[in-house]
């Protein structure tokens, strides 16, 4: 038996994966695209977002010599159709959702790198 909510709750523990899937709620993105706001390498990214393929969160399409990334939010409805077996949850309202995200970025959005500010001793 295959268990499909550990990959989808282990891909949205990462504050980065959820940074990018906040981002393709907007539109499909080219990696580079989701890459150039983060200081980190496009390696470490295609890692993230290998694991948000996996988990069935987005998928990835290669468009000419460039790779798109698109959100697949039937992996995310898999997710609440499980909390709201508790009976805690209501339904997930995707523009709350959006929303949501998108206060939560402005929070976690990478500083841009420091420039031309040097030290005098």
């Amino acid at each position: 038996m295959t268990d499909p909510l550990s990959p989808i709750f282990s891909a949205l523990a990462d504050p980065t994966r959820r940074a990018i899937l906040g981002m393709l709620l907007e539109d499909d993105m080219a990696v580079t695209d989701v890459a150039e706001p983060f200081a980190m390498s496009l390696a470490a990214i295609s890692k993230h977002l290998q694991v948000l393929a996996d988990a069935g969160l987005i998928s990835r399409e290669k468009r000419g010599r460039v790779i798109w990334c698109k959100l697949e939010p039937d992996a995310m409805r898999t997710a609440s159709v499980w909390m709201q077996g508790f009976g805690q949850f209501e339904p997930v309202d995707l523009d709350a959702l959006e929303r949501f995200l998108e206060t939560e970025l402005r929070d976690v959005a990478p500083a841009p790198p420091d420039q031309g500010t040097s030290e005098v001793d």
